[in-house]
This record gives C-alpha cells, structure tokens and sequence, in this order.
C-alpha cells in the first residue's frame, strides 16, 4: 500500500462520509460550553482530527494544553438535558442546544452546549455518524487505519518519507522490539532506490512485509487447489473438513461473492479474500446461531438466569464513589436485566439513590427512572426487574410509587397478567417490554383475588413495616421473603415470593447443600449480593451459585474484572437478552444434579476439547511509554463445575505484540460443558511480578464454533480492542463408551470403539 493511498484512508475509509456536511463541521471544529458545575462553566474548543477517530479539545491546565479522546471510546450520545448534571446546573432554555457523551468504563462523561440548536444538532449527528461507520469498518481496514497512524505519528518531519530510524520508531509504536540488525536487514530489503529513506512502493512493500500471515499461508494453500487460488468446491472442502461446518457448495459461493474484492478471480477466492472471511461474524470463534435469541422464551421466569446488577447507582467504589443515571445507562446497555435501587429519604420531599451511611454522591430517585424507562430496552426487549432497596419513609415511598406509576406508565406491571391467580411466575416473553418490581408487601398476591381482606388487617401491617400501600402494590411477581431454611421454604413460600442470599451463606449452600438449593432455585427465584465487606465494589464468583441455579446473581457491573468477564460470556449467547434458559437438569423437580459430586445423569456428556494457540495480532501496549513492548502470553481457562475448573497457558513471546506466533497445543476433558465457560486470556510476562492484563475473550463453551476461527480482544471494560484478536483451532470431540454387553446387542463392536466429533 502506498503511502499516498494510505494518506487517504485517514479521510476516507474510516468514515465513508466523503462531502458530509456533519462531518465537515466536526473536523472544522468549533467552540462548545463544557458544564461541571454551578460554577464551573468554561468554553473549550473541540474538533474532530485528521485521522477521523480522534476528538481534539484545549484545556487550560499548564501540564495538558491539548487533550484528546478517542471516539471508539464513547459509549452514547445524548441530546438535551440528560444528565443529572445538566439538569441540575443550566436552565430549561438550554434544552435544543445541550448533549453529553458518556464514555465506556470509568470515564467521566462530558455535558456540553452548543451556541445554537442547528449546532448541536449537528455535533450529535456527526459523533453518531463517526461511531457507526467506524464500528461497521472491516478488521483489514481498521488494521490498514491503525497502521497508517502510527506511521503519520513516525513521519516526524511530514516529508511522506520513512527513514530507517523512523522505521524503528514506527515499530516500537505498534509493539515490536527488533534489534538494529533485523530493522537494517528489513529496511534494506524494502530499498529498493537505495537512496535511505522508503517512499510509495517501498512503503508498500514494508506493509506487506508486516501484515504477512504465514499461518494464513499455509492454511491457505493447503486448500487452494485450483490454479493457486480457492474455487468453491475447494473452500468447501475446507468448511467440511476444517470447520465442520453443515454447508453445501452454494453456502461456499455465497461467501466467495460476499468477501472476495478481487473482481478477476471470477468466482475463486484469493488470499486476502479468505483472511477477510476468517475476520467477519462468519469466521469468529461464537456460533452465529447464538447471536440472536434462540432459547425456548415462554417458561417462567425463574427457569432463567438473570444478568443482574449490584449497587447499580454506583460508577466506583461504595465508601465515596459517584452515584449517577449514568451508571444505569452503561449497565442496560451491557443487557442487565435487574437493577438495584438503594431509596432514601430526600430533601424537599423527594427520595433520592445512594449508598447510604457512606460519602456516595446522592441521585434523584425520580431522574434514574427516568434514565431506566428511556433505556431498558435498547438492548434487550425483555423484561426488567426493579429491585428496590427500600429505607424510605411512608410519605416518600407514597412519591416513589407515584414516580414509578407516572413515568414506566403502562409498561409497569401492576397486577398479575391473567384475570385469575396464577400458579407460576410468567415467563419473560410474555412479560416483553415490561417493568417487575421487586420489594415487600403488605398482604399476599392471594387477596387480590379474594373479597375477604380487610383493609383494617393490611393497615396494622403497613403500620409494623413502615410501608406505603401505594408502593406495596405494584409489588406483584417478586415479594421480598427472609429466608428461614429449603425445608420451610418448600412448606411456606409462594412461587412469586423470593429470598436474598449474601454471597457467603449462598457459596456455603451451593457448596454443602447444591442439590437442595438446586431444588429451591426450581420453583423460586433467588437473588445473591456481594458481602459488605467489599467496600472496594469488588466480585465474587459466579460460577459456583449459577451452578446451583440460582437465577439473579448480581454483582457489581461497575468493576472490571474476571467475574464481570464471566457475567459478560454468559449472557453474550441467545441475542444477547438477559435471559438464559437453565438447563434442563436445573429445571427438574426430581433432579438427582449435584456440581459437587458429579453423579451420573443426562448431565454428563463428556467432551474433549482440543485447543490450539496459533497467533495474535496488534495487541495493544499495557502502558504508554513508547519503549514498553510487552511480552505475551495465553492462558486458556474452563469455568464450570469444579471437576471441570481448570487453566492452561502457552509460553511467552518476547519483545512482540504485533503478531506473536505460538501454535502450542492443549485438551480438556469437560464433564458438564452446559455449565462451562471458556476464557481466553493475554497478559504481558513478568519474570518479577503479577503479569498485566491485555485482553480476554468469555463465551458458553456449547458457543464455540470447531475449526480456525479468530477470538477477538475485549478491554477490562468488556469493549472490544480495535483490529487485535487471537487466532486458533478449535476441536471438540463427544466420546460415546460402551459396555461390552451394550456392544454385543447393538451388533456393532468394531465400530463402537470409535469416536465421533461433536
């Protein structure tokens, strides 16, 4: 690629929007108010850089004249008076001309207002624009971008030349450490003028030289049998064989026509065409199938696990962290199916959100409803559990009520569905689209079906636990119930009555007692909290209580971390909705299902997966010195039940993170593989210390997809890291063993003692 085409990439290809007018404005730039306070009000001046990824903004701060964020990083773009920062500190009359960008992970959004309403519009149109087109870019053009910034960033002198120090440069920049005689020997093959410095085709060469696979190579041609490129019996042959995928000739074809750029290879598929294959959805390491929803959606709601949330209200820590509607956002955004509410008492008669007794900012109850109703179904359709943790008192409980009935209006649900009493919790389907609170109330769902309550029996109550009738009836399928043992539970508790379990006494029954507690999870729903000894908004682990099927297990989704990994692979299959189906050994009154002991039963289906480590490529760096190249190495790991817990790792490359190159081989032996998780994780080697995270990649161990397949590369955030991804091969065999006995009726000994792959 030439230097010259690659210029035009910073223009072009990232965007696609040659002559838009929005875009025009962003990169002219222009002046915006920047809110943080009552006080705190200054005007920057923001544009969109050259290489169409990156906003620019001064600061006045001696040490940060310029500063600059990357537009991959902005989660959401909100137009008006949003926030509660902008609600709180700029008037109603600002409301066409303000928008805020919130960003993923811990960093602070932006408030911002626009000299004019016709601006705005057109900062928000352009940032949506910019975020689209460059989240729908190709893993080669987004490779080819990256590539040419680094080299723009190299050009010290802007000549559109390359020396050989600033090949150096350029190398360190995307995370190579070569010596001085492997630089001279590249640059001098590259050279071809002789004249010490790389221009147009030399710089084309240089790219080919660096973005060579000879994985890719060798898969390639191992494949490619008509005149050196892949027709489409050959690409099917390798689909059948390589991927074991059930496709025919045509399925070969319609990928020939959908990935070949190359117009002259009349329907063959040429290198770069496959590579392009084995980069899009199709060649990913999920199954396509799970992407979207395909779980049976119509039983009832505790035969599901829940992706659910603790302290959502929070951005950091619970001693003095944030409290915001922001956090809210990033959580339904994630598909969290179950928020939590901390409800206080407030100052002029409105309740407000915090965690109380600590130093945590203060929300208005009625703001993060608000932020709730707009977003809970941008993700996911399905329904959301509002689970109120309520220290209010009965005159400000009487406003929540009032808030929740006013503004989740018709989608709150207020009584059961049907015209009778129900004997099981609907199901989420047929709670689409709805809103289930979760608390305490004051009488049984029971009496809303019989003419023999009393009012003057529900006011002695209300009386001896403080609280609001209004709010105790929109309490319908998720009543608030201390747990006092399985025994009492099966004797007492009604289907739509649930207990909360401290991650401690809810480890120790998955540990001492799964089966029971697999039992109780069958018919009612049970939610599990992190101790409040992890100030630090820290995670427990999942694993453990979703294999005693308990279904909201909620954990802090304000904290990256392994745990916030599994929530995140889990729940990545069926569309990405919140709800997965249990399975069926989890939903069985008569289950015999022990995670601890293992006995026999449909569900062990022993598998063995094989697991090659080929390559990576672009890892990023792990700190922001230039010299920092960072060592990497893989670790594979299986999350289920213990037998089946374990973690591998390959060895480490030094000085590489550009395209490290293991192929090292390793197998499991997985018991219960719909329990299982497979995480692929990247550190940077420390010979002295802990090693350093640089991406992971979670997904359902029944989502892996056999064959070469690329894994791409999540932040600790769960984003996803632009162009770098892992590349391996995936086997997963089902071994059948027979009996002697067993092979004699069936007539078939010879052919018993093979294996077939799954």
């Amino acid at each position: 690629m030439s230097f010259e085409r690659m210029s035009s990439l910073a223009l072009v290809l990232p965007t696609g929007l040659e002559g838009d007018g929005d875009m025009q404005f962003l990169m002219n730039g222009g002046d915006l108010l920047k809110v943080r306070s009552g006080s705190w009000k200054k005007t920057r001046y923001y544009k969109l850089q050259e290489d169409c990824k990156t906003m620019w903004h001064e600061s006045k701060k001696t040490l940060k004249s310029k500063q600059t964020f990357s537009v991959e990083d902005i989660d959401e773009v909100q137009t008006g008076r949003q926030t509660e920062g902008l609600r709180k500190y700029t008037e109603e009359s600002v409301e066409g001309r303000a928008f805020s960008i919130l960003f993923k992970g811990r960093q602070k959004g932006l408030d911002l207002i626009a000299s004019s309403e016709e601006e705005a519009k057109k900062w928000v149109g352009g940032l949506e624009k910019v975020i689209s087109n460059i989240n729908n870019l190709s893993p080669q053009k987004k490779t080819e971008h990256w590539i040419y910034s680094c080299l723009r960033k190299a050009d010290k002198n802007f000549d559109n030349k390359i020396s050989q120090k600033e090949m150096k440069s350029f190398l360190q920049d995307i995370n190579i450490e070569v010596s001085e005689d492997y630089a001279e020997m590249v640059f001098q093959k590259c050279d071809e003028s002789k004249c010490g410095f790389l221009e147009g085709k030399e710089i084309e060469h240089f790219y080919e030289i660096l973005t060579q696979r000879e994985e890719i190579d060798v898969i390639y041609g191992e494949y490619a049998k008509t005149d050196g490129l892949m027709s489409a019996a050959d690409l099917l042959n390798f689909l059948l064989n390589e991927q074991k995928e059930d496709v025919s000739q045509n399925d070969a074809l319609q990928l020939i026509e959908k990935y070949e750029l190359d117009e002259n290879a009349k329907q063959q598929m040429t290198k770069d065409g496959f590579l392009m294959y084995l980069n899009q959805p199709e060649g990913l390491i999920f199954n396509q199938a799970h992407k979207s929803v395909y779980q049976d959606m119509n039983q009832p709601l505790n035969h599901y696990f829940i992706s659910s949330s603790h302290n959502t209200y929070l951005l950091e820590d619970q001693l003095k962290g944030p409290s915001s509607t922001e956090a809210y956002i990033k959580a339904l955004l994630k598909g969290c199916r179950c928020v939590e509410l901390d409800c206080w008492d407030g100052s002029d008669g409105e309740p407000v959100i915090y965690h109380g007794y600590s130093l945590t900012s203060k929300v208005l109850f009625k703001d993060v409803i608000k932020a709730i109703q707009e977003y809970a179904f941008k993700t996911s359709k399905y329904p959301v559990i509002l689970s109120l943790e309520n220290h209010c008192s009965v005159e400000q409980q009487k406003v929540m009520a009032q808030h929740l009935i006013s503004i989740l209006g018709s989608a709150l649900v207020t009584k059961p569905l049907g015209d009778q009493m129900p004997t099981c919790l609907p199901s989420p389907e047929e709670l689409k689209g709805r809103f289930i609170v979760k608390g305490k109330r004051l009488d049984k769902l029971e009496d809303m079906f019989s003419e023999s309550k009393t009012a003057e029996k529900e006011s002695q109550k209300t009386k001896s636990l403080k609280l609001a009738k209004e709010l105790s009836d929109i309490v319908i399928y998720c009543n608030s119930v201390y747990f006092h043992g399985f025994e009492d539970s099966r004797d007492k508790q009604s289907f739509y009555e649930m207990a909360s379990f401290k991650e401690g006494k809810a480890v120790k029954l998955a540990e001492e007692s799964a089966n029971d507690y697999i039992r109780h999870n069958i018919d009612k729903l049970s939610r599990i909290y992190p101790a409040g000894r992890r100030t630090d908004s820290s995670n427990y682990n999942p694993v453990p209580l979703w294999n005693a099927g308990c279904q909201i297990v909620a954990l802090n989704f304000q904290t990256p971390c392994p745990e916030m990994d599994l929530n995140q692979g889990l729940f990545l299959q069926n569309g990405r909705s919140g709800y997965n189906l249990k399975p069926s050994y989890l939903r069985d009154r008569d289950t015999k299902f022990d995670p601890i002991t293992l006995p026999d039963g449909p569900w062990l289906k022993h598998k063995t997966l094989h697991v090659m480590v080929i390559s990576a490529q672009q890892l990023p760096k792990v700190t922001e010195r230039k010299s920092s190249i960072v060592d990497p190495i893989v670790k594979v790991q299986i999350y289920g039940v213990p037998a089946d817990t374990t973690t591998v790792e390959t060895q480490y490359i030094e000085n590489n993170g550009f395209n490290p190159m293991w192929n090292e081989n390793f197998q499991f032996d997985v018991r219960v593989p719909d329990l299982a998780l497979v995480r692929f994780l990247i550190e940077d080697y420390d010979s002295s210390s802990n090693n350093e995270f640089i991406g992971q990649y979670t997904l359902p161990f029944n989502s892996l997809k056999n064959g070469y397949h690329h894994v791409p590369l999540l932040t600790k955030n769960g984003d996803r890291i632009s162009s770098a991804g892992l590349f391996v091969h995936i086997i997963v065999f089902f071994f059948f063993f027979f009996t002697v006995s067993e092979m004699i009726i069936a007539g078939n000994v010879e052919g018993s003692a093979k294996h077939e792959a799954a």
